[in-house]
């Protein structure tokens, strides 16, 4: 806000050195009759306190040279002090850095949005960073922008309740937004916000209970995490099954061997598309393992049989080495990329 209000007293100055220029040399024309270039000479020499040629011919004169003078000086003042102002809060490097950011930010595409850097926000980035995702962090708090910049993070100073504020963070390119803020009535905000700006954008919401998650589900957010109720039944199942808990720590998380679980969405463009499971033989193409099958309309087959179809906008859920989930994922690729 300072930044904005010193280049603004600079922009005025510059403004009134302008208009006190023209008006001169208008003056002079009127009171000495004298032709343009006479007057903007006379004007230029008056103004930049240098001393004029010779005393002016009439009394009108006079006085446009003496309030000229004055007005100068007064100018010289006000741009000395807007300049050394400008210095001393380093603006002019400021507005670089400033600019320089938003013009990476503006080469991002199919990026995601983090709406709050707190524990949760910075868990996401790690994430993403992870599965070399971009991201934008949107945040006004100035401890969670100094850990953003420390993590080379893309980052803006906002909140995501500001349409502004997202369209600097590329919500009209973003593949997905996250509301991760500690305070619930912000991240329904934010949804609220981001849903209005892009109906179809994937929208994750983090709520503190259950009340508040319904509450953002109808705000328009697609889905919704308890972290408090995730980590206790996280907790509950280490203690209840810890083998089954070991087996989805393992897939779900990069610390483990070469085995995680990818989800692949079934496009027109795709052969597969109209195919069995069997039909295809993914196990053995491919090697890894289709453990569940969302269907287009929402409902899930969490034990597909091998003469399960699958159809256009399914997405199949499934587990493998890197590499195999790979191969499945050149196996569902439409036809255009793979010619391409």
């Amino acid at each position: 806000m300072e930044t904005s209000l010193t280049l603004r007293h600079f922009r005025i100055a510059i403004a009134a050195f302008l208009f006190a220029y023209i008006a001169g040399a208008i003056a002079f024309m009127a009171t000495l009759n004298a032709g343009p270039l006479d007057a903007l000479y006379r004007s230029t020499i008056t103004i930049s306190l240098t001393g004029i040629d010779k005393r002016p011919e009439s009394a009108g004169g006079e006085i446009t040279t003496i309030l000229l003078i004055f007005g100068g000086m007064a100018i010289y003042a006000y741009i000395a002090g807007a300049l050394v102002e400008v210095v001393a809060r380093g603006v002019f490097t400021g507005a670089w850095s400033e600019r320089r950011k938003q013009r990476v930010i503006d080469k991002l595409d199919d990026h995601y949005i983090i709406c709050g850097y707190g524990r949760v926000g910075q868990a996401v980035a790690d994430e993403f960073r992870i599965a070399g995702v971009q991201c934008v962090v949107l945040d006004f708090h100035p401890d969670a922008l100094v850990v953003a910049k420390e993590r080379g993070e893309h980052w803006i100073q906002g909140t995501g309740t500001n349409d502004g504020d997202l369209e600097s963070a590329g919500i009209a390119r973003a593949r997905g937004l996250v509301a991760s803020a500690d305070s619930d009535a912000d991240n329904l905000f934010i949804t609220i916000s981001a849903r209005t700006v892009r109906p179809n954008l994937l929208i994750v919401a983090r709520a503190a209970d259950a009340d508040a998650a319904r509450k953002l589900l109808r705000a328009g957010a697609d889905r919704v995490t308890q972290p408090y109720a995730t980590a206790g039944n996280s907790m509950a199942k280490l203690v209840l099954r810890p083998q089954v808990a070991a087996f989805l720590d393992i897939v779900t998380s990069e610390g483990g061997p070469d085995m995680r679980l990818e989800e692949i969405e079934i496009t027109p463009g795709s052969d597969c598309a109209g195919r069995t499971i069997r039909d295809l033989r993914l196990r053995r193409e491919t090697g890894a393992l289709v453990i569940a099958v969302r269907r287009r309309d929402g409902s899930f087959d969490a034990t597909p049989s091998p003469d399960a179809v699958l159809d256009i906008g399914d997405v199949i859920i499934a587990v493998g080495a890197d590499g195999e989930l790979k191969a499945l994922e050149e196996l569902f690729a439409p036809r255009q990329a793979i010619a391409g």
